[in-house]
């Protein structure tokens, strides 16, 4: 490890040996080759199919079609049958994913895949610390995942490692990759030319089995680039802009599609940043295409090989002359001006320059008390260089930063880097606790101990999300999203009404002085620093190794079989909640101190929708138990009607699940009894993941008869004897009066994932599948 580390990362091959040689996927799995000879050979069959140019999103989707020939193919409705080049699980998922593949019964993985360890550790007094708390902490689930990697055939990035999407960036993403990972920032890896998608354990364990993986056509929305970036405003501020226009579901079924003139001015971490913050708008993934800023990331991180091949390749490899997109967006960089969004919601978009006045207008605290930079969308080496760039100059003017201020590095390469460089030290002087290389304060592990829950306050983070209660689990934490250079600065003023743009400090001498806007390098000059050696190789045979699950942990659980469909109408159903507005899956299924029972079914379902608002009393955690008349939490409640052997159904709002991509939220109500979720509208990965759980996630023909249900209400779901895809399902309303009405639910479901609903779960099917089959 150290020889890949201090040698191959720093090899660069001449590209005239590079032209149709085998060159590996990664370092790390030297015996699996990039095949752009099949991606080309599939992209010819579809274009002479289809007869039209074609997008970059369609050339890589399409490129990976499992029977390109045959396969059925319209943007927006069908499903295609696709066989990614790999997989890539968060620690917090992939112990689920794990015993879901361990379930399936099959003695390894099918396609190269990672584990990562960046959620579990909480962020509190610093990286050296936190890290080894958390080691200590999550000892057991640790030991499962190296062991069950080991046995399986998964490379194991150990605790320490870096943030999953920074790993991917630096080592496993490449033009042309198709890449499915257990995170929904997974898209991160579009800006290095992958088209790279968040998904659900169940859709990993698919990939990870050898069965080709579904997912519904999308459509492609262009974003055209011109101008040029410049002076405060940064990549982050193109995906701040993009969500203020599509909202948190404009995206919902498409890829979105970067091109135009103004691509080339953006680095391909810059680009890596607007990838990851797309899944914010819903999107399926983002993606670029290749240039010579990623040729130059390639080169820097050791892949030189692969970048020779892309360029052999360029022309698969960005969008055909004329290709259609389904809608366009335009963006002049160069009129962009440095945004933030907030608070509560990634899409309420706002100038910089505006924020204060607005802020103060809404009632929003102006003093801002803690900063944090950082986390899977903004914390590579030119981040920081940036960051420290605006600090060194209000160090030259003897000051430091007014808020609490946090640095959470991307990767152990980011951070043995920056310290080298001495970014890392620069931004401690300013005020700033370096955190470990984890995603920490931005998935909830936040020990926060400078206000008290309730309290009201405003955070500004470099993150992607700021839902209620995400950083903290306060929902009085206004956060405010926007770019690692603005968070420092406005850091270092303390307020919300600083603008870097006009605005002046006032330094310890007493004169005035205003930030210059901060410049600082794409890429080290020197090469990166590795680091500490972090990564487990799988062994060749791993038949031999033991995963060690005990029947008394509260951490980890084997799965039991979930029950099949009895071949009945869903009859009486009761309703255990209807919810209120936005239903995120942190509200259907919260993070934070919760992320400890991700391996545990039982234990999680604990948490089930206790963050989501009741429409019957405007309250979260508190729904009227129709068998009692009591009010109570509602697992308990759930867990009563399971035990009373009652079936139960959720109605929701619009874009319910949107957010992580979290599996347990379609786990937990599945195992408490629930049969049938009904809503507006669902964000994409909560959909899929429901259906791979058995249950029916269905929306409403009409909208409006979202107000003819109420939490009184019986519910009936009929016509599942003749369950067919594109077939809405009648659900007649029994109210408590007798009185009753009819209303008709659509449904997105294609003929194997009813077989899914049918057999109980996808990954029964899949046993039913291999039964057969053996």
């Amino acid at each position: 490890q150290h020889a890949l580390n201090s040698g191959i990362r720093r090899y660069h091959v001449a590209p005239v040996l590079c032209q149709r040689a085998k060159v590996a996927m990664s370092h790390f799995e030297p015996n699996e080759h990039i095949n752009y000879e099949k991606l080309e050979k599939n992209i010819n069959i579809v274009r002479k199919r289809l007869d039209r140019p074609l997008t970059l999103s369609e050339k890589i989707v399409y490129g990976h079609l499992d029977d390109p020939a045959k396969q059925e193919i319209e943007r927006g409705k069908t499903y295609l049958r696709l066989r990614p080049d790999r997989v890539a699980m968060q620690d917090a998922t992939a112990q689920m994913a794990m015993l879901q593949f361990i379930s399936s019964g099959l003695p390894k993985v099918a396609v190269p895949s990672t584990i990562h360890c960046d959620h579990l550790i909480e962020a509190q007094s610093g990286g050296e610390k936190d890290l080894r708390r958390a080691k200590d902490i999550n000892q057991e689930v640790y030991n499962f995942l190296a062991t069950a990697g080991a046995k399986y055939g998964v490379g194991f990035w150990k605790p320490g490692s870096g943030i999953i999407h920074q790993i991917i960036l630096e080592n496993y993403s490449y033009p042309g990759v198709m890449l499915i990972g257990t995170d929904s920032h997974t898209p991160n890896g579009g800006g290095l030319g992958g088209i790279c998608i968040g998904v659900g354990g169940a859709d990993a364990v698919d990939v990870m089995a050898g069965i080709p993986w579904e997912l519904k056509c999308p459509k492609v929305i262009g974003v055209k680039l011109t101008g040029k970036l410049s002076g405060w405003s940064s990549p982050k501020d193109v995906i701040l802009k993009v969500a203020g226009i599509l909202t948190v579901k404009g995206g919902t079924g498409a890829i979105i599609e970067y091109h135009g003139p103004g691509v080339d001015s953006i680095s391909c971490t810059g680009m890596a940043t607007i990838c990851n913050m797309g899944a914010e708008i819903g999107a399926t993934t983002s993606v670029f295409p290749y240039n010579a800023r990623m040729k130059k990331y390639l080169g820097k991180t050791g892949r030189a090989d692969i970048a020779a091949l892309a360029d052999e390749f360029q022309q698969h490899l960005v969008p055909d002359s004329g290709c259609q997109y389904d809608q366009v967006i335009e963006i002049n960089l160069s009129e962009l001006k440095p945004h933030i969004n907030g608070p509560f919601t990634p899409d309420l978009a706002h100038p910089v320059s505006d924020i204060g006045a607005v802020a103060e207008k809404e009632g929003w605290p102006v003093d801002i008390r803690v900063g944090l930079i950082g986390s899977c969308t903004n914390s590579s080496y030119e981040d920081m260089g940036r960051s420290a760039a605006v600090a060194k100059q209000a160090l030259a003017h003897g000051l430091k930063c007014k808020s609490k201020f946090t640095i959470t590095p991307g990767s152990e390469q980011i951070r043995a880097t920056i310290e080298r460089d001495g970014y890392a030290q620069i931004l401690r002087d300013v005020g700033g606790l370096v955190l470990a290389n984890a995603c920490g304060p931005c998935i909830g592990q936040w020990d926060r101990k400078d206000i008290k829950k309730g309290e009201k306050n405003t955070i500004v983070t470099s993150y992607n999300r700021n839902f209620t209660g995400r950083n903290d689990a306060n929902p009085e934490t206004h956060a405010f999203v926007t770019s690692p250079e603005i968070v420092t600065a406005l850091s270092i003023a303390g307020t919300l009404k600083f603008n870097p743009e006009t605005d002046y400090l006032t330094g310890a001498d007493g004169k005035k002085f205003k930030l210059e806007a901060p410049d600082a390098d794409e890429l080290p000059k020197l090469e990166f620093d590795p680091g500490q050696d972090t990564y487990q190789y799988p062994p060749k045979d791993g038949s031999g190794q033991h995963v060690d699950v005990s029947p008394t942990s509260q951490r980890l659980q084997l799965l039991e079989p979930f029950d099949k469909w009895d071949g009945k109408d869903l009859e009486d159903m009761l309703i255990l909640i209807k919810v209120k507005g936005k239903c995120t899956t942190d509200h259907i299924s919260a993070a934070g101190p919760w992320l400890k029972f991700r391996g545990h079914l039982d234990n999680i379902s604990n948490n089930l929708l206790i963050g989501a608002i009741n429409i019957e009393n405007g309250k979260a955690n508190s729904v009227r138990n129709a068998l009692t008349q009591e009010f109570g939490p509602v697992p308990d409640t759930a867990r009563y009607y399971k035990k009373m052997g009652v079936k139960w159904a959720v109605i929701g709002d619009e874009n319910y699940g949107e957010g992580s991509s979290r599996e347990h939220a379609a786990l937990e109500p599945r195992h408490l009894g629930g049969r049938v979720i009904i809503t507006k509208s669902f964000a994409r990965i909560h959909e899929t993941n429901l259906k791979k759980q058995g249950l029916l996630p269905l929306t409403f023909a009409d909208p409006a008869d979202y107000n003819k249900i109420h939490p009184v209400d019986k519910l009936s779901i009929v016509g599942l004897a003749d369950f067919a895809p594109g077939k809405p399902l009648k659900c007649i309303i029994k109210h408590p009066n007798g009185s009753q009405e009819t209303i008709m639910l659509n449904h997105t479901f294609n003929e194997s994932q009813i077989e899914w609903f049918q057999a109980g779960s996808a990954l029964n099917r899949m046993k039913e599948l291999q039964q057969k089959s053996s």
